[in-house]
């Protein structure tokens, strides 16, 4: 430990937790796993899902997979692994009642609530690139390192199709933190890690429940679950900026108040009790 710790020694501590906890490797697991399991089964029956875009193109070039993953993924499984850390990080002190130990230490409480968060964000990093590259080098064995037609009809190189693939994956993440950002929240409020994780999927389904649901169309555009299609604006010739502008500015809403309202909520702890 330094002799001055800060935000730094809290974020390696959390790091070294998370690679204790089984649920840890449970998430990472299921995002490398998935990749493989698509890419096995789609290469076994021939076909594909080809009412999603670049369905149909998933036997002709493999960075195809990712983005089909992508869409997929949205749903519930990367709300569901970004949950399972951002809503324990915080309500697993509750619980093992090791939060008053913590906050007693050389430690300032916002210190510590921001070394928690940025283990939360890394965690969802970290899932979304072990997908991402996991999918692309399963894609590429099973169907080659080939040029893909873009949303726009046009046909993109491979290596310039890779860099889109990439970016996707990055903004992607956009609405991947403002989820963990919620989560944070659940279990910060609730001090309860189950509560905190089912509630945050919950919360990202009831969302794409509402943008399907008749007479809401307005406000699909501003929905959180909206928002993990926006990596599509790399896939058009020339490249739409609207949507990924958008969800940068749609996802700060849904992000900030819940980071905020944690992060307070987590400065007024009273750990008096125990």
């Amino acid at each position: 430990m330094s002799a001055h710790p800060g935000v730094a020694t809290v974020y390696r501590w959390e790091l070294r937790k998370l690679r204790s906890q089984k649920r840890t490797y449970l998430g990472l697991g299921a995002a490398a796993a998935v990749p493989i399991i698509f890419v096995t089964a789609t290469s076994l029956r021939g076909g594909g899902p080809n009412d999603v875009p670049f369905g149909r193109y998933i036997h002709d070039t493999g960075l195809a997979i990712p983005l089909v993953l992508l869409l997929f993924g949205s749903i519930w499984m990367f709300p569901l692994i970004t949950a399972l850390v951002a809503g324990d990080i915080v309500a697993s002190e509750d619980g093992n009642g090791t939060l008053k130990t913590i906050l007693t230490r050389s430690l300032e409480r916002g210190q510590v609530f921001s070394g928690k968060t940025l283990a939360a964000f890394t965690y969802a990093v970290a899932a979304i690139f072990i997908n991402g590259v996991v999918a692309i080098v399963a894609g590429v064995i099973a169907s080659g390192f080939n040029p893909i037609v873009s949303l726009s009809g046009t046909t993109v190189s491979a290596p310039r199709g890779l860099l889109l693939v990439v970016l996707s994956l990055l903004v992607y993440l956009i609405p991947i933190v403002a989820i963990a950002c919620v989560g944070l929240l659940l279990s910060t409020v609730t001090r309860n890690s189950a509560a905190a994780v089912v509630g945050t999927l919950m919360f990202s389904l009831i969302l794409q429940l509402i943008g399907i649901l008749p007479g809401l169309g307005a406000t699909r555009p501003y929905l959180l679950s909206t928002q993990f299609d926006a990596w599509q604006g790399f896939l058009r010739q020339p490249i739409d900026w609207q949507p990924i502008v958008r969800a940068a500015w749609v996802c700060s809403l849904y992000a900030l108040p819940a980071i905020v309202w944690a992060y307070l909520a987590f400065l007024r702890r009273d750990v008096a009790g125990g």
